[in-house]
């Protein structure tokens, strides 16, 4: 762990927390000045994970906007595994129609790996959240730990292991404005039940039952894949997927009152045998993200559809 780390680690743990968050004031100041730049009022929120960016081609009547144009959005380096590297395609809000709701899609989303402050990384669901949204789908690619799991398999997910919230690193830790939510949230019930139920339901109508899966979640900072011994303690500990981001953004979502449905493409195995040659890679969940495409936008859009008013 480099000196920085200890420092902040050291004070979190006295209780003299480095807090970089944003006021109430700020957010909604950064809010306002994106909805003056677009005619869409979105309440749906969509944040595109690997093999999900291309949502964006569905939607109608669309408006955007750069991350590097909005004050305090953290821009992603282009080196994480949730965006499409498409130039030109990652690091921007798109607002447009999705089977006739009005949304807003994130292309490109900041990790803890790539050197942000948890604060910074989730201020755009908080951004969301003021201006108008009300339901936000949370998508991403991880490493499969249920080994009865396949790459290319979807996973709904039912619950999460914030593994580095164990050692404070929360978005919530920091001073609590209640007009954003209150001061111990419950988390028992991040991803809503209603939406998992329909998730399921739309998934069964596309004939998608035979790589749908439920489970669990575990959020672990990166950027390194994990080691065979990680992978068999998350076993252990009931996780059925791992990856390195969406759990910033949930824990911030349920604080403030926004439903949340949260989507996983299995994209690649994770090594679970210390003598194993098999290596976890970049470039596999890439290729994957790829394959199941077009199988993330229908059930994403479908679910939307079914939605209604």
């Amino acid at each position: 762990m480099a000196t920085s780390e200890v420092n902040i680690f050291c004070r979190q743990m006295s209780g003299m927390v480095a807090y970089n968050g944003y006021a109430y004031e700020d957010v909604e100041r950064i809010a306002r000045s994106v909805l003056g730049r677009v005619k869409s009022r979105p309440h749906i929120g969509i944040i595109c994970g690997s093999g999900l960016g291309g949502l964006a081609d569905m939607l109608k009547d669309v408006e955007i906007i750069e991350y590097a144009d909005i004050e305090g959005f953290p821009v992603s380096t282009g080196s994480g595994l949730d965006h499409e590297e498409v130039p030109g395609h990652a690091g921007r809000l798109v607002f447009g129609t999705l089977k006739g709701r009005q949304v807003v899609l994130m292309q490109g989303r900041a990790h803890l790996y790539e050197g942000y402050d948890v604060h910074k990384i989730i201020l755009p669901v908080r951004v969301m959240k003021l201006m108008g949204v009300k339901i936000l789908f949370v998508t991403n690619a991880a490493g499969g730990i249920n080994q009865d799991f396949n790459v290319g398999d979807i996973m709904i997910i039912k619950d999460h292991f914030n593994m580095p919230g164990f050692a404070a690193v929360n978005p919530l830790v920091g001073p609590n404005d209640d007009r954003f939510g209150p001061r111990f949230p419950p988390a028992s019930q991040c991803y809503s039940s209603r939406l998992r139920k329909i998730a399921k339901s739309v998934a069964e109508r596309l004939e998608m039952n035979d790589f749908i899966r439920d489970g669990v979640y575990c959020f672990l900072g990166g950027p390194s894949f994990e080691t065979v011994t990680e992978c068999r303690f998350l076993k252990v500990a009931g996780v059925d997927a791992t990856g390195m981001s969406t759990v910033p953004e949930v824990l911030v979502a349920n604080h403030c009152g926004i439903e949340v449905c949260g989507i996983t493409l299995i994209t690649n195995k994770c090594v679970m045998e210390y003598d194993s040659t098999q290596v976890a890679n970049h470039e596999e969940v890439l290729e994957t993200g790829q394959k199941r495409a077009k199988d993330m936008q229908n059930l994403i859009g479908e679910i939307v559809a079914e939605l209604g008013d």
